[in-house]
């Protein structure tokens, strides 16, 4: 039997094989992208803007542009949600801003702290805004995983992170969620988690009917699984659901004005796997054959499928056997 610190070594061994050749196989398609995506915003609804990030893997060609951002311009203020994959997007995104408003960035709220929404932290930090986000977040940003995924980092997306970089942890850890009013425009956090992290945030914006839902949604490619308690998330998107929101700004991939339709990928996807290795694991049927014997085909079309269903796999494979002690 194994046990959970043998489970996460293990899915933390699969994950560093697979990302080294992705990277690897990636490279030259992300050096085509890179300069045809510059981190331009695109107004949603009035005062709202968000910027789409590559439906790639960060590289140093891309600058880690490879995950969605947003803002909302108010009278007294400017609130950012998630600070993009390096200092060096996050100081183009402020440049952005200050083309449309003379308002400072006063608060950024981050969904979750993975690396392509959180290493311009230090940027937004520097220029005086006050960083939000979940507490359960700190468990991850005080990790020996943290460190090491820094270290990484500075080799494989240099020089757009480098010795300079560092984590930054919030200003004010909320517990539950939090709700606040700026220039206006109501602000309401919804916590989530565990789900894709154990740390999502939602944002909604109650007057413009828009949502943010951060790496709940992922639409226009396969969904990062990583650790994420796959069960739990798809509940937390039939929590999205419940809001009353006309647009949703995903973590990844373009705006949607069909909640129901664009959470469908993310969700159907994520029952699959939970089907497919969840029969696996209580039949104690190795992961390789597995596997191999799965039907993938309603997913394999999708970007990022080829270098990272197998991972996404096993790490459910890993969950389920967990699920079934």
């Amino acid at each position: 039997m194994r046990t959970p610190f043998l489970l996460q070594a293990l899915a933390r061994r699969a994950f560093g094989a697979v990302l080294t050749l992705a990277l690897a196989t990636t490279a030259l398609g992300a050096r085509a992208q890179a300069d045809s995506a510059p981190v331009k915003p695109v107004q949603v609804a009035p005062s709202v803007y968000y910027v789409e990030g590559l439906s790639a893997l960060g590289s140093s060609a891309n600058r880690n542009f490879i995950s969605n951002a947003a803002f909302v311009v108010t009278s007294e203020g400017v609130v950012v949600i998630d600070a993009l994959g390096s200092p060096a997007l996050a100081e183009q995104l402020l440049a952005e801003i200050a083309k449309i408003t003379p308002q400072p960035v006063k608060y950024v709220i981050v969904t979750h702290y993975h690396a392509d929404h959180i290493y311009g932290l230090q940027t937004f930090q520097k220029a005086g805004a006050r960083i939000i986000a979940h507490g359960a977040a700190n468990e991850y940003l005080n990790s020996e995983t943290a460190r090491q995924r820094l270290i990484a980092s500075r080799q494989d997306l240099a020089p757009w992170i480098d010795e300079t970089t560092r984590l930054v942890p919030a200003d004010e850890w909320v517990q539950e969620g939090k709700t606040f009013t700026l220039g206006g425009e109501t602000f309401v956090l919804k916590h989530l988690g565990p789900a894709h992290t154990p740390e999502d945030l939602a944002v909604y914006l109650p007057k413009r009917k828009v949502l943010f839902a951060g790496d709940l949604v992922f639409r226009s490619r396969i969904p990062f699984v990583g650790q994420a308690d796959s069960g739990h998330w798809i509940t937390a998107l039939d929590t999205l659901l419940g809001f009353d929101a006309t647009l949703i700004v995903p973590g990844h991939g373009p705006l949607s004005n069909e909640a129901r339709k664009d959470m469908q990928l993310t969700r159907d996807y994520l029952a699959y796997l939970r089907k497919t290795m969840g029969e696996a694991a209580r039949n104690l049927e190795p992961f390789e054959s597995a596997y191999a014997a799965t039907d993938w085909s309603a997913f394999e079309a999708l970007p990022l499928f080829k270098v990272a269903n197998r991972m996404n796999a096993y790490n459910t494979y890993l969950l389920m056997e967990q699920e079934a002690k």
